[in-house]
C-alpha cells in the first residue's frame, strides 16, 4: 500500500490498444489511473 505523498513505482501496463504505457511516459504530468479489478472475474 503506498502512502499519499509518496511516488508510485514505475509500471508498464497495457493501454485500450494493447500497446504499452509507462508511468514513467507521464512523468511530471497529473495521471489518473482508472481500472475494475474484478471487471472479468466470476462473483
Amino acid at each position: 500500500m503506498l502512502a499519499e505523498g509518496i511516488a508510485a513505482p514505475d509500471l508498464t501496463l497495457p493501454d485500450q490498444t494493447g500497446e504499452p504505457v509507462s508511468l514513467a511516459d507521464f512523468r511530471g504530468r497529473w495521471l489518473v489511473l482508472w481500472w475494475f479489478p474484478k471487471a472479468f472475474t466470476s462473483g
